[in-house]
């Protein structure tokens, strides 16, 4: 079965600084029907003007992963990491019993676009933790390329939770293929582009959840990029 949620029914916040589309719950935006899809709590696109971001904040208890499609997203957190993440990187923070961080846009003239990704970690209360790593386009273009996982193989940045993440960058004509373990679910993100998912149709900010099948198919009918996660 392939549940379709369409960017246009998202969630919006738009704070003059911020544009955020919730593909679930988040904030002031509370959808009964969509809280989440098992593991998986958040997926955010946020595009954030120059100069402009989320001032310090706290998190606990949450596996948080930074997706940048455009621009560059400038992090600090209470653990002393500073970082910028540019498209072709991922971050990977736990928060665990705790961590304070602030996010802003790294450029002063040009926006930055990027996915906020939550996933519910396999227990409370684990040590707070950081972890970026880089995934060339090449290693994404026409395959799906593993850039998180419970236990960072292929060189994907560790997550506490059994779930996988991949990262696609699709010529149009292009497919990839992926089968899912039985019992295991999945949800496809189109980041940008137009594919389809074993002949659905998604548009960019659409996503789709995935049960009850075993062979998955994406097949792009424009360059396209897009996040599968595999789930239990």
């Amino acid at each position: 079965m392939i549940a379709v949620r369409k960017a246009d029914e998202r969630g919006v916040a738009n704070f003059g600084w911020l544009n955020s589309r919730h593909s679930f719950s988040f904030g002031h935006y509370h959808d009964p029907a969509h809280m989440g899809f098992r593991s998986l709590r958040v997926i955010n696109e946020d595009r954030v003007v120059p100069g402009a971001g989320f001032d310090t904040h706290g998190h606990r208890d949450m596996e948080i992963i930074s997706y940048v499609l455009d621009g560059a997203l400038a992090h600090k957190d209470s653990l002393g990491t500073g970082s910028t993440i540019r498209p072709g990187e991922v971050q990977r923070m736990s928060a665990g019993t705790g961590i304070r961080h602030s996010e802003f846009n790294a450029s002063k003239t040009e926006p930055v676009h990027f996915l906020q990704i939550w996933i519910l970690p396999e227990r409370d209360s684990l040590d707070p933790g950081y972890e970026q790593r880089e995934f060339p386009l090449a290693e994404k273009k026409g395959r799906l390329r593993l850039v998180a996982s419970r236990d960072g193989r292929d060189g994907s940045v560790t997550m506490h939770q059994d779930a996988d993440l991949y990262a696609s960058v699709l010529a149009a004509g292009e497919t990839v293929t992926h089968r899912l373990a039985p019992g295991r679910h999945g949800w496809l993100q189109v980041a940008r582009g137009t594919v389809t998912l074993n002949g659905e149709s998604l548009a960019q900010g659409d996503g789709a959840a995935i049960s009850d099948l075993r062979d998955l198919a994406i097949a792009a009918q424009e360059d396209s990029e897009v996040l599968l996660f595999d789930l239990e």
